[in-house]
């Protein structure tokens, strides 16, 4: 195993205080680095909170800021935040409004942001609602999911309903649109190599040099199958075909595109599956309006990519190009 870190104890807590030394015009650490949260708050705004465990960034914290999240809670690599991390962030940024929990479904993270709703909701004084998303196609259930795994898709989530935050939806309101977001958004990953947690120190699984797994979980879970690596094309109709078939979208509706690179895969390639993907979508008959492409949801130093569709109306799509400020996407 090469990493760049100082010892697997701390890696955690020394790349908390780089991230917010280097973004302190927009977040700030919580209190014994339990939470990231958005240096300046907005009174009367339902506070957005998300997260989860590391190894995914920028995935939560990345997305901390105007028009996004107010709160990320990170855990340690692929182990869920605890609930009480959860407490103390809805305590740091609800405002009066209420707090909106967007939960990836993964047995921990959905089992701790319960118990932490609960908390809250037991102390009194705090509205508390969830939107839990559920993206990939990939698999019914796996090994940490009871139910499809949320992955890229989150990202979506986050960014329509924080602009929509932004504009003073109530709680009720904002989780409906979460909802309904991720029921139009749906994702699907290729893993090319393993991903190595540096507790473990070594890969979480093997792929033969010829080989890739199709459908992988972005913890490094199994996918649908392990076949013989293909073109970048035949990569993109697997993925997309099992996307487009699970959303049954109508001729001519508008689409995002999100190509998501894992973390060890160059922008190069990325790019390479963004037009593989927008003649296969031409071709299904969907309009692709807006694009996102680079490493957002990673799986630390996992090479592949997953594929998001996300349909859009009038309304989500001026919410995904409203302005946000985070560390990972200012626009």
């Amino acid at each position: 195993m090469k990493k760049l870190i100082n010892g697997v104890e701390t890696i955690l807590d020394e790349s908390l205080d780089g991230f917010a030394a280097a973004h302190a015009d927009i977040v700030t650490l919580g209190e014994g680095r339990r939470f990231v949260r958005r240096r300046t708050l907005s009174p009367g705004k339902v506070a957005l909170i998300s997260g989860g465990g590391s190894g995914h960034e920028p995935l939560h914290v990345g997305f901390v800021g105007r028009g996004m999240l107010d709160a990320a809670c990170p855990g340690q690599v692929f182990t869920s935040p605890t609930p009480d991390q959860m407490v103390e962030a809805i305590a740091a940024v609800d405002t009066g409004a209420g707090c909106l929990l967007i939960v990836k479904n993964y047995e921990g993270d959905v089992m701790n942001f319960e118990m932490a709703g609960e908390m809250v909701r037991e102390a009194g004084g705090r509205q508390v609602a969830t939107v839990l998303t559920d993206d990939d196609v990939a698999v019914p259930t796996s090994t940490w999911s009871a139910g499809r795994r949320g992955v890229a898709g989150t990202l979506v989530v986050e960014k329509i309903v924080g602009a929509a935050a932004e504009q003073s939806l109530g709680l009720a309101e904002l989780a409906a649109l979460g909802r309904q977001v991720n029921a139009r958004t749906r994702s699907m990953g290729v893993a090319l190599t393993s991903c190595t947690v540096p507790a473990a120190g070594k890969p979480t699984f093997e792929l033969g040099a010829d080989e890739m797994e199709l459908g992988v979980g972005i913890h490094g879970e199994p996918g649908r199958k392990r076949a013989k690596l293909a073109t970048a094309d035949a990569i993109a109709e697997a993925l997309l075909g099992a996307i487009i078939a699970d959303l049954a979208p109508i001729t001519g509706t508008e689409c995002l595109l999100l190509v998501n690179g894992f973390s060890g895969t160059p922008l190069m390639e990325l790019y390479l599956m963004v037009n593989a993907a927008r003649r296969i979508l031409i071709g299904r008959g969907l309009r692709v309006t807006r694009y996102l492409t680079g490493s957002y949801v990673t799986s630390l130093d996992m090479a592949g990519c997953s594929l998001t569709v996300s349909l859009l109306d009038e309304r989500t799509q001026a919410l995904w190009d409203a302005p946000v400020t985070t560390a990972a996407l200012c626009w």
